[in-house]
């Protein structure tokens, strides 16, 4: 998913003969940098969190009660959406500093949530598949950058995908299907796949709209980072639901 508007796009050309393509390309460079530098702190509180909460649920069982079994545990899983849906909403009334600091928090809430991964999966599965997924989203974003197709007909198609996912998703709560739970785990990687490459083209883009608005491309570049984020962590999850080795 994409906090961007794909269709807000300006020519190449207009940038360059402004400032001039060398400077255009070092701006540019030094912009999605920045989002890719924001993601990566970002997935490192993720998981930092993620284990330090584990191992602490581990040696203390009040703690794994109130992460796992209390009615707490629902609002740690939905709080992370809450801070999506607050920075997409809040976005232009924000400070850099604001939502900078917003999106350390929702790393670290996500971290939370996602410790319950490591009760179900073996740690040296964990990173094996964390290993594979960067690769992959690693590919995946260089071919957005560098391809000079369009993809927003690739990327809308997956956008509706996303939506047909999740109602099956929701679906499969009641069903408790292993064989539609393999199928959605597919789907599920086939639709992020696309949506990597389809939003770093967008992000890509966007640089246009924000290069000469240096707190604008600031904010623009948390919300790139946000956008990169969740599909690295959807593209994990449902690869170590394939691949991961389950704990005994």
């Amino acid at each position: 998913m994409s906090f961007f508007d794909g269709n807000a796009r300006s020519p190449m050309s207009a940038g360059v003969s402004r400032v001039g393509a060398a400077q255009y390309d070092a701006g540019l460079r030094a912009y999605m940098l920045g989002i890719y530098n924001h993601m990566t702190l970002g997935l490192a509180i993720s998981a930092l969190i993620a284990y330090g909460a584990f191992v602490l649920a581990r040696a203390n069982p009040s703690v794994a009660y109130t992460l796992y079994v209390s009615p707490l545990h629902w609002l740690i899983m939905l709080a992370p959406l809450g801070f999506v849906m607050f920075m997409s909403f809040r976005f232009d009334r924000m400070s850099y500093q604001s939502l900078l600091f917003t999106f350390w928090a929702f790393a670290a809430v996500m971290g939370l949530s996602l410790s319950t991964w490591f009760l179900f999966f073996r740690l040296g599965s964990i990173i094996q598949v964390f290993f594979v997924t960067a690769a992959a989203f690693g590919g995946l974003s260089l071919y957005g950058y560098t391809t000079r197709r369009s993809l927003s007909g690739m990327g809308a198609f997956m956008a509706m995908g996303l939506i047909g996912l999740i109602v099956a998703m929701l679906i499969n709560v009641f069903l408790q299907s292993s064989a539609f739970q393999f199928a959605i785990n597919i789907i599920g990687l086939v639709i992020f796949a696309g949506l990597t490459a389809w939003d770093t083209q967008r992000l890509k883009d966007s640089y246009d709209q924000v290069a000469y608005d240096g707190t604008l491309m600031a904010k623009y570049s948390l919300m790139g980072a946000l956008t990169l984020y969740l599909n690295f962590i959807n593209l994990f999850q449902f690869l170590l639901s394939i691949m991961g080795n389950r704990n005994n």
